[in-house]
């Protein structure tokens, strides 16, 4: 669907001032939106992951540790797909309220993409460079959104997510290097010409989310505060958009429909999209890629589907 066919159907959460800035923007911040018993409930469950983190030693698939991490001392950038491991996450995902309101943005038939939990650990928990998301996982439209849930309160010091008002409706950028290789990010290039000087950075209570468009630039600082801020993704789409490269956090629940019905039609927008390397190799996380640690950042080759 257009933003002009969403916003001419009546909205269930959201109020058209809002519909309309998030178009506009390609953001939005909605503050203690989520009630605290939800909350409560992602807190515990969160607590029990990070105690099974405990057993990691090394990155893997579902786990992206920091080089410190330690049984003792559990220090993690990331959890790749967590609905898939534990039930309280998919619950809050497919039946809490986060369903109507990211229909009141893409209408009203929506789609689960994939998951992820970054941690952002205390004391140093790493940078997330500039980038856009759908050059990661390309489909027919861009109205694919990530909706983050801040567990906890979340203050400048903790590295809250930053965005580029309106970078949405400017150009999509290359995240390969001059050596073509994924980098996940802005290259050396763009990132001189790029003003993030206006940059939005969502710091707000536990409860509060935030939602922002697969176009738009955003990125989030070190954590140089003494508390974790662990940050809940989850990427949805309309569901007239169909990826056509592989999805790099693979989920049980990929297209699951969220509310509506199933597309019969899809929507195809024309402007070009960047097309990722083919992540069947294995995907760690964007931390890894942006830090080019080695052997997880893929080189670029012919996409097989």
């Amino acid at each position: 669907m257009t933003p002009e066919q969403v916003l001419a159907i009546p909205p269930k959460i959201l109020n058209q001032k809002q519909r309309e800035a998030y178009f506009a923007q390609g953001f939005l911040i909605l503050e203690r939106i989520i009630p605290t018993d939800i909350i409560e409930r992602m807190r515990e469950t969160t607590d029990e992951m990070i105690d099974r983190s405990r057993r990691v030693a090394k990155s893997d698939a579902v786990w992206d540790i920091e080089p410190d991490h330690r049984p003792e001392r559990p220090r993690l950038r990331r959890l790749s797909s967590p609905c898939d491991h534990h039930p309280e996450y998919w619950n809050y995902v497919s039946k809490s309220l986060l369903g109507d309101i990211v229909a009141d943005l893409v209408g009203p038939d929506v789609k689960f993409h994939h998951s992820k939990l970054n941690f952002k650990a205390s004391g140093g928990g790493q940078e997330v460079k500039w980038h856009q998301d759908i050059q990661f996982w390309p489909h027919t439209n861009y109205s694919p959104l990530t909706v983050g849930t801040y567990m906890y309160d979340c203050d400048m010091d903790m590295g809250p997510v930053g965005f580029v008002p309106g970078s949405h409706k400017g150009p999509l950028y290359n995240q390969y290097d001059k050596s073509d290789r994924w980098i996940g990010c802005l290259n050396e290039e763009d990132s001189k010409r790029v003003d993030v000087s206006k940059s939005v950075y969502a710091a707000g209570p536990a409860g509060t989310i935030t939602i922002h468009n697969c176009r738009t630039l955003h990125a989030s600082a070190v954590n140089r505060s003494h508390r974790e801020r662990p940050l809940f993704l989850c990427t949805f789409a309309s569901a007239d958009a169909f990826a056509y490269t592989g999805n790099p956090l693979q989920s049980k629940y990929d297209q699951f429909l969220i509310r509506g019905r199933r597309a019969r039609w899809s929507h195809v927008d024309p402007e070009p999209c960047l097309v990722p390397p083919d992540w069947s190799g294995g995907y760690t996380s964007i931390f890894a890629l942006q830090q080019r640690e080695e052997g997880k950042s893929p080189p670029a080759r012919a996409y097989m589907g």
